[in-house]
């Protein structure tokens, strides 16, 4: 069960009568750039509170806590678990009937140098590297006082060194941002009269472990346990220190208000936005109730990393678990998970962060924001260095710097091959997606008037890169800079990860088309005058989106021509999502349903599992049966213990991707804006109650009920908004 807060996140179970939780950090990056877990807590209550017949374990999504409750006898014990959003302190409050003891100890597995084994090494950046020379370097655990002090601190070489040898930047290395180096992670153990009791062993599933028990001095009705962590780049374990005991001031001083306030901070969240399928019936084996329940768990989810120094990913959150629960193959440690730490997909990053638009999650979206500012120069500097013009060229598997994942750039390259290239067949020409993140940043100005100009210059070096090194393509090709009607040349260009050496990929256009539109459609304090003409001229020199013929129908073409097809994904239909350019009240429907229809690989490919986004696409065509059915395979519950850990999918589990895909899908299917217009229900199926609060462009929120095929209640705010309100297919009450 996930219970997290701020930017950290615990697993927590019982397991033979102990009381177990692992924590997770979203800036714990080792000096692979592999994602570490911070360790796990054991604690066991004497006498034994539980019985099979009286417990009980409880996530409570209006607190954001986890209650545990036991009785055995005539011992009664409750164990919360909170986790403070403003502070990086986890909190277990025990209180009990009668005076307990307690031991809580720990553990940890990192306690000496490992060396990676075969398949390991896709939890961090090397992943098939040439080499079998590459550790996870051991943490530091100690008892000091009584408290368990526990910290990793990360060398001064890392992988990060390799990947820049690797692609020739070593000229230019003192200019780039490395959020590796010194990275130092970790924090301390303490509780109510605890005190030291010495170190314990054993294996856990299938990975050894030793621990650092603390023991209560003499039993009470009342033990807290917290865990205060801290992480920083730090030049010295002496300053790391002293930033984890400001911390600890911090908490101490909050220690009266901290609780109320992250209370106070979960009822705000769950206020400003939720959707509840079938409120009145509350029947848990009815998937449309699941698809309700689940939608609620998994925003919970993301809330957990709220404010994190480091994206929520995709791959797992914060929130993974041993993986032999994943893969049975993979008996590895709880460090592990599938497609690295460091490393951002970003087509599966997007999924995570589009469903906060119309949640009103505004304030979430910052990290992973800020994640590309971060990385924002070395994505130009390479550029520079590569080709010698303007513009960040961000590829779509990037680490947390900005460079290409080493892997995907290729350990073995060619001779000759361009400096700028990933040499991966799947990745080859992938730029598109970052002007995904530059629509999100946009949007958050449309929806909520939020000042983006600290992201101004994140989304003019990104079409930059587009303007620029589609014409330098070009001039390497031959005399002429663009087409005879003065068009840009998108070649070699690439339709998502799946239609290869494309030419002019309706995805590339589509995203081209829309960001610039949404640049220009800013007040007029973002852009100069001289600055709007020239994304006006380069806007007037993107291409058509391209359309072709299949079996007498007009259709989304995935390019004018292309070379292969590498993997599973529809870009053909991006320009219905991600970019809106066709969909429900939009001119030209029909061409998106044909495309739908017809083009025999968005069929073959139609799926709802992991990062894919046909119901996402089914709700934008109005298609209410297709998308309702694949709302429900997305959103049911996950066969897992806890039912919105879905997964692996394509990645691993919980699979974050697959749960914001799943929200994006709903979402539209309740409602979808066009212009000014608030298009509500637009792929509803009319014996589903729903009660939801949703936020739309002009700081506008929606609030509606809608039961037994009428819509009962509707508050639009501002008021003057409800004129742009539009029903489809559904009736109103009088």
């Amino acid at each position: 069960m996930p219970c997290g807060g701020g930017d950290i996140g615990l697993n927590v179970w019982v397991e033979n009568n102990e009381i177990f939780f692992y924590i997770g950090k979203s800036d714990a990056f080792d000096e692979n750039n592999g994602l570490h877990k911070l360790g796990r807590v054991r604690v066991k209550l004497s006498p034994n509170p539980f019985s099979e017949k009286d417990f009980k374990q409880e996530l409570d999504l209006k607190t954001g806590s986890v209650k545990i409750s036991g009785k055995n006898g005539v011992n009664e014990v409750e164990a919360i678990f909170w986790v403070d959003v403003f502070s990086p302190v986890v909190h277990l409050e025990i209180s009990s009937n009668k005076p307990i003891s307690a031991e809580a100890t720990y553990e940890s597995w990192r306690t000496k140098d490992f060396k990676l084994r075969p398949g390991e090494n896709f939890q961090n950046s090397y992943k098939f590297a040439p080499f079998d020379t590459i550790y996870t370097l051991k943490d530091n655990m100690e008892f000091e006082g009584n408290n368990v002090l526990f910290y990793h601190r990360n060398k001064n070489k890392t992988v990060f060194d390799d990947n820049v040898k690797l692609q020739d930047l070593e000229n230019v290395k003192s200019q780039l941002y490395n959020p590796v180096r010194n990275n130092t992670f970790g924090g301390k153990l303490f509780g109510t009269n605890l005190i030291p009791s010495g170190n314990t062993k054993g294996t856990y599933v299938n990975t050894d472990f030793e621990g650092w028990r603390m023991v209560s001095k003499s039993p009470s009705k009342k033990i807290d346990i917290s865990v205060c962590l801290y992480t920083e780049q730090s030049k010295t374990i002496e300053d790391w220190k002293a930033g984890l005991a400001k911390v600890e001031l911090q908490v101490k001083a909050n220690k009266k208000t901290a609780k109320q306030k992250t209370q106070e901070w979960w009822q705000q969240f769950w206020s400003r936005s939720y959707i509840q399928i079938q409120p009145e019936n509350s029947d848990v084996s009815k998937p449309e109730w699941q698809v309700g329940r689940n939608y609620q768990l998994f925003r919970y989810m993301l809330g957990c990393n709220a404010y994190g120094n480091s994206p929520t990913k995709f791959n797992g959150g914060i929130l993974t678990y041993d993986p032999v629960f994943t893969d049975p193959n993979k008996k590895l440690t709880p460090d592990f998970r599938n497609w690295c730490g460091g490393t951002m997909t970003a087509q599966n990053q997007r999924l995570v962060y589009f469903p906060m638009i119309k949640t009103g999650d505004f304030d979430m979206m910052k990290p992973q924001f800020d994640f590309y500012t971060k990385a924002l120069r070395n994505a130009e500097i390479r550029t520079e260095q590569a080709w010698g013009h303007k513009g960040a060229s961000f590829t779509e598997q990037m680490e947390n710097y900005g460079l290409p994942n080493p892997a995907e750039y290729g350990w073995h390259r060619p001779a000759g091959y361009d400096k700028g290239m990933e040499n991966n067949a799947w990745l080859e020409y992938q730029w598109d997606t970052s002007l995904e993140f530059c629509l999100m940043i946009l949007e958050t100005n449309r929806y909520a008037n939020k000042d983006i100009t600290k992201y101004m210059p994140l989304i003019k070096s990104c079409l930059t890169f587009f303007n620029e090194h589609y014409q330098y393509l070009a001039n390497k090709r031959g005399h002429r800079t663009f087409t005879e009607d003065g068009k840009l040349i998108i070649f070699p260009g690439s339709g998502a990860e799946t239609y290869k050496m494309a030419y002019n990929p309706s995805s590339t256009i589509a995203a081209l088309q829309t960001v610039l539109k949404g640049m220009l459609a800013l007040p007029t304090n973002y852009l100069t005058a001289n600055e709007r003409k020239d994304w006006e001229t380069m806007l007037n020199r993107i291409p058509p989106i391209p359309l072709r013929q299949i079996d007498g129908h007009t259709c989304i073409s995935p390019a004018i021509t292309w070379e292969r097809i590498q993997n599973g994904e529809s870009p053909q239909l991006y320009p219905v999502f991600p970019w809106h350019v066709y969909g429900v009240g939009k001119p030209d429907l029909d061409i998106a349903l044909n495309t739908w229809k017809y083009d025999p690989k968005v069929i073959e490919f139609r799926s709802p599992m992991g990062w894919k986004q046909d119901n996402i696409w089914a709700a934008d065509l109005g298609l209410t049966d297709e998308a309702a059915d694949l709302c429900i395979k997305k959103l049911q519950d996950s066969g897992r213990r806890f039912p919105a850990f879905w997964g692996p999918g394509f990645d691993w589990t919980p699979d974050h991707n697959w749960g914001g895909s799943g929200m994006i899908g709903l979402q539209e299917m309740l409602m979808q804006t066009s212009d000014d217009r608030i298009i509500l229900f637009p792929a509803w199926p009319k014996n589903w109650d729903v009660s939801f609060k949703m936020h739309a462009p002009k700081n506008t929120t929606v609030e509606c009920i809608y039961k037994n095929g009428k819509v009962e209640k509707l508050i639009v705010t501002p008021v003057e908004r409800a004129k742009d309100i539009i029903f489809q297919n559904i009736q109103t009450s009088n």
